[in-house]
């Protein structure tokens, strides 16, 4: 894009001062001229004079909002690069930020560092010509059907990757603990994809026999074996033209792994005691709570399959990897299951609203969930108080610690944590406290180091490098 200018032209457009001073004062190392802006209007009306050749803008702004002010600049300049930066991250906000076709999205607060870096890219790709506005196929804004809660860093990338890839047909992996919402992600990217009018077809490989696994994903032929009085349908086949969703994934056999294989590479297939080929054109979604690589090293899972699922990976985080969502997801549950059970809806009292954001879920969103719904029916009044609890979460309230120091208290989180942890099955104690407990460190003197890599090493008392390889190792962005 040409200008007057000899530099390229960058828009930073935020009503927040402090947010256009930070990236002002960043995009400064960097050849171009940078232009910032409190309003999309004040903005638009510097075009003809200050023609950028990239836009960083806000979503939440007075007056226009960022994605009006996208449509507006596509209009001038369908090929611009347009970021977009939010602080109120939502899957309803990354869905249609790259369906108004942004560049980027970005969720507040960003490494200040990555930012510069993508401005660069975005630039250099305009400045090539590299960059070209796919049409528009459908008006409006896309529906979601599912709703996801979530404001935390690593649920905002979640978001993000959904927005990112939900036009596109491609196969994904979500890996998550149990109950954090794998399936809610896979019915999001189905709704969002243009198989959304096809079925959505759940099957988790874990809670079907072994013997009986072929035959529910590929169907049998009658008489094909003792019981078979009759042809059956798989759910390959009841899912085409649309999504299977395959839950638990590393607990398929390996015999099953290989058929598998095949029908994603060439989408066709057997039936049990079949003769006949089946065609069939389905979308894969996968989920797991194991380490699938670690499945590859033990030879439980076939490695070139694991590259065939995964072309995009999602994570979904644990709760008590995002604990600033937990009284968004309290609200959200106990809302929900009042209209559902046509009961009063509870509210908690805030000394309860804190006391279980401090609890580790060990069974995640579906624990919540099902606490709500015991709290709806059993929960006397409207509001919940401590003693309203159930009995295995009024062990240790905020009431029965009031003798400890405030330093001890996370202590005794953790010793009732890990307590949970060995009651449920889990292995590997320490490295999993460990990375966790280093994660939450580093993470807590970023944002006390408002994400400056240097002053957060020194609150940590590390070195920069250190602090660099432990942000790649925890998989930290």
């Amino acid at each position: 894009m040409k200008t007057e200018h000899d530099a390229p032209v960058v828009w930073v457009v935020d009503d927040d001062a402090s947010i256009r001073w930070v990236l002002s004062e960043a995009l400064e190392s960097l050849p171009y001229e940078i232009r910032a802006f409190e309003s999309p209007e004040e903005a638009l009306a510097r075009w003809e004079s200050a023609t950028p050749a990239v836009v960083l803008t806000d979503v939440r702004m007075p007056g226009m909002d960022g994605l009006t002010f996208m449509e507006a600049l596509h209009e001038r300049a369908p090929s611009l690069p347009v970021i977009v930066m939010t602080a109120h991250a939502d899957l309803d906000t990354a869905v249609n930020a790259f369906a108004h076709e942004a560049f980027e999205y970005v969720p507040k607060p960003f490494e200040v560092d990555e930012v510069v870096a993508l401005v660069d890219r975005a630039v250099r790709k305009t400045l090539s010509g590299g960059r070209r506005r796919r049409p528009r196929k459908e008006s409006g804004e896309p529906q979601l059907p599912v709703q996801i809660i979530g404001q935390a860093p690593a649920m905002q990338e979640v978001f993000r990757i959904i927005g990112r890839v939900s036009k596109l047909d491609v196969t994904v992996l979500i890996n998550g603990e149990t109950g954090t919402g794998k399936e809610l992600v896979a019915r999001a990217l189905h709704a969002l994809s243009p198989r959304a009018d096809k079925p959505f077809v759940a099957l988790n490989t874990a809670a079907i026999p072994r013997e009986l696994l072929e035959s529910e994903l590929f169907g049998h032929e009658k008489g094909a074996f003792t019981g078979a009085v009759a042809t059956r349908i798989g759910r390959f086949e009841q899912a085409h033209g649309g999504t299977l969703f395959l839950d638990e994934i590393g607990d398929m056999p390996v015999d099953l792994q290989t058929r598998l294989l095949r029908v994603l590479n060439d989408g066709t297939f057997f039936r049990v005691g079949g003769r006949d080929p089946i065609s069939v054109d389905v979308r894969i979604i996968a989920a797991t709570h194991q380490n699938m690589e670690e499945l590859v090293r033990q030879g439980r899972f076939r490695e070139d399959l694991l590259y065939r699922l995964n072309v995009i990976r999602i994570k979904v985080p644990p709760l008590r990897e995002r604990p600033e969502d937990i009284p968004l997801l309290l609200r959200h549950y106990l809302a929900k299951e009042a209209r559902k059970l046509g009961l009063e809806e509870k509210v908690l009292d805030p000394s309860v609203e804190r006391y279980l954001s401090q609890l580790p879920w060990p069974g995640n969103v579906r624990q919540l969930s099902s606490l709500c719904t015991w709290l709806t029916i059993m929960a006397p009044g409207k509001v919940v108080h401590e003693e309203d609890l159930p009995l295995e979460l009024r062990e240790g309230t905020p009431g029965s610690r009031q003798g400890q120091s405030e330093g001890c208290n996370w202590t005794t989180a953790l010793r009732r944590w890990a307590a949970d942890y060995l009651a449920g099955g889990g292995d590997d104690l320490h490295g999993v406290v460990e990375r966790d407990m280093e994660k939450v460190l580093i993470e807590e003197a970023l944002k006390a180091s408002f994400y400056h890599k240097q002053k957060a090493a020194k609150r940590l008392g590390w070195g920069r490098n250190t602090l660099t390889r432990k942000l790649q190792q925890l998989g930290i962005e």
